[in-house]
């Protein structure tokens, strides 16, 4: 009798904190497309670990999710939001990258087909111990039914790919490197929407943590070239055309401003004491991120001079 009353103390509190997770901000983009908006704070006991965006696109049989978030529990929590929009079944998933708080949802997802790039699979299975136990210290809880569901569908570097998927068109882009070495956008022509992962942010300071900061500037560069006329990012509200040009170009000149320091015989914490930050400093995340952010784009262009 002891251990069924603890059995079921232990499932009633599951379900306690499975509730608390935070419900997304729902926008429409169009009668197909909707973003699931999540929290912008970093993992922790109120948010559940759910910091993510995800992006919902009907297709003529199923939904496409565009990432997962960072638990089962999670993804179960989307796909509850997904069976208000729809009935009909999430069929397909894609992963931007492989950073746990978009993909580790993928588990609650049994029967869908999952895509990412060639190195977001490779990463996410090298790193899955590692993301896992990122997020239980940050929650401070076990997430014994979160693992990593790994792509069963993937695409090379440097390539773009269009694609019919459920009737959808879309161009599944997967850059050199940029966020990570294993991002991919998602371009849907007929709406004129983007879907960036965290190559594209916004109100929020990037993550340089597994970046290839030059490669990323370039990358957003060709954004610039796309007619987009929605960007959904993989943080913060949704972005135009114009919002990626403005975060092109911070990065742009914080780049060049950590070059020429380092030029200078500049050390990267001297740099960070010269550089005009006024531009980054509102943004979400400044102080946890920046320091760390100038320190990896010193090391980028300390490794390219030699």
């Amino acid at each position: 009798m002891r251990s069924l009353l603890v059995l079921f103390l232990a499932c009633f509190a599951g379900a306690a904190l499975a509730a608390a997770i935070p419900d997304p901000v729902v926008v429409k983009v169009n009668d197909r497309i909707h973003a699931l908006i999540g929290p912008m704070e970093f993992p922790n006991p109120k948010n559940q670990g759910y910091m993510v965006n995800s992006t919902v696109i009907e297709g003529d049989t199923g939904v496409i999710l565009i990432d997962t978030g960072f638990s089962d529990e999670i993804g179960a929590h989307l796909a509850r939001h997904v069976a208000r929009l729809t009935r009909k079944p999430v069929k397909v998933i894609i992963n931007t990258h492989h950073h746990g708080d978009h993909v580790f949802g993928n588990a609650a997802f049994p029967g869908a087909q999952v895509i990412s790039s060639e190195m977001c699979r490779k990463l996410l299975l090298e790193g899955e111990a590692e993301w896992l136990a990122t997020l239980e210290a940050a929650v401070g809880r076990k997430f014994p039914n979160t693992r990593a569901v790994p792509a069963t569908r993937v695409y090379a570097n440097q390539t773009r790919t269009d694609l019919v998927i459920d009737g959808v068109k879309l161009t599944l882009w997967v850059p050199e490197a940029a966020h990570t070495t294993g991002d991919m956008l998602v371009w849907l022509p007929e709406e004129r929407v983007l879907v960036g992962g965290d190559v594209l942010v916004q109100d929020i300071i990037p993550n340089f943590r597994d970046a290839h900061v030059r490669l990323w500037i370039e990358t957003l560069a060709e954004v610039k070239e796309l007619p987009a006329e929605v960007i959904i990012p993989g943080h913060g509200p949704l972005m135009t055309a114009a919002d990626a040009a403005r975060m092109h170009a911070r990065m742009a000149r914080l780049y060049a401003g950590v070059e020429a320091g380092y030029k200078a015989g500049l050390s990267d914490s001297e740099i960070r004491r010269q550089l005009d930050l006024s531009e980054w400093r509102p943004l979400h995340r400044f102080d946890e991120q920046m320091g760390g952010n100038i320190n990896r784009a010193y090391l980028e262009v300390e490794a390219e001079s030699f």
